[in-house]
């Protein structure tokens, strides 16, 4: 098959630094607030011209390549942009280098998405600026447009309406993936929504105690986690594990199965990863933005 020119791009990696569900809309989905934080882990995309159908290879065996996958489905959005009708994308080959562990609640097929109306747009100089871009994304899902280059996030509705936030966070993040998978559907469906009491909204609390860590972590929490912690041992014990490690802080990202420890000192962040028996791990240093 021969090739022609090629985009190498890096898809990030996200932890939710606090997720609440304020309870189920008319359209079926759930209200949510979040805040959503870019981390220094990522997949890496190579979209390379070439002869015959649209192909994706993955050195991952367990991620799917065909028009499941968000990438796929991705390009054939960027496919009808540039065609003025739908078709399925062709003369594209993908090499997809997984990172991010799937199913994780660390938005990896997200992020791999949002990579590909990026890379495509140039690949095929197709005229399509962000806001364009955006609204391609929210087709593919309600957290993609925060992957198209937003480091930091306040979202609300289903995740989709995002309001960039400029957060200078001062923790070491070690991720630690289980290896466990959570079902989102599920953990929407069996969640206890809290009460949620009025006051300063949550965009507005996070962003004025960053910089005081002992306030901002009395306000931070994430509805999933009861639950999934209850039901996954696992996914309990590797946040325990952040803790022994001498984690400020430690708390779940989305739905799961990843856990996130907030550090003060990179010491002490490597350490706990060393002794995060059994789980994918990651770390991403203080004040980390994609490049």
């Amino acid at each position: 098959m021969a090739s022609g020119p090629a985009v190498v791009v890096r898809a990030y990696a996200k932890v939710n630094l606090d997720l609440r569900i304020l309870g189920e809309r008319p359209d079926g989905y759930h209200e949510v607030r979040t805040i959503l934080q870019t981390l220094r882990l990522h997949d890496t995309l190579t979209f390379a011209v070439a002869r015959g159908p649209f192909a994706i290879t993955c050195d991952d065996p367990e991620i799917p390549t065909g028009p499941s996958n968000l990438i796929w489905r991705a390009a054939t959005l960027m496919a009808r942009l540039r065609d003025g009708r739908a078709r399925p994308p062709s003369g594209v080959r993908v090499r997809l280098v997984k990172r991010i562990p799937a199913q994780a609640g660390l938005g990896g097929g997200s992020a791999d998405a949002a990579a590909t109306l990026t890379a495509l747009a140039r690949l095929w100089k197709v005229d399509a600026d962000l806001s364009c871009l955006a609204r391609l994304a929210s087709e593919l899902g309600a957290d993609v447009p925060f992957f198209l280059g937003t480091a930091s996030a306040y979202g609300q509705g289903r995740g989709e309406r995002l309001e960039s936030l400029q957060l200078d966070v001062p923790w070491w993040i070690v991720v630690a993936t289980p290896d466990v998978h959570v079902s989102t559907a599920w953990a929407y469906e069996h969640s206890a929504i809290p009460p949620h009491k009025g006051g300063p909204t949550l965009r507005e609390s996070v962003t004025a105690h960053m910089g005081d860590p002992k306030r901002y972590l009395t306000l931070v929490r994430n509805d999933f986690e009861p639950l999934v912690l209850r039901t996954y041992p696992a996914i309990a014990a590797a946040k325990q594990s952040l803790y022994l490690g001498g984690a400020e802080f430690a708390q779940l990202s989305g739905s799961g199965s990843s856990v996130y420890g907030l550090f003060r000192e990179e010491e002490r962040a490597r350490t706990a990863l060393d002794a995060l028996a059994g789980c994918r791990t990651s770390l991403t240093a203080p004040g980390f933005r994609p490049g």
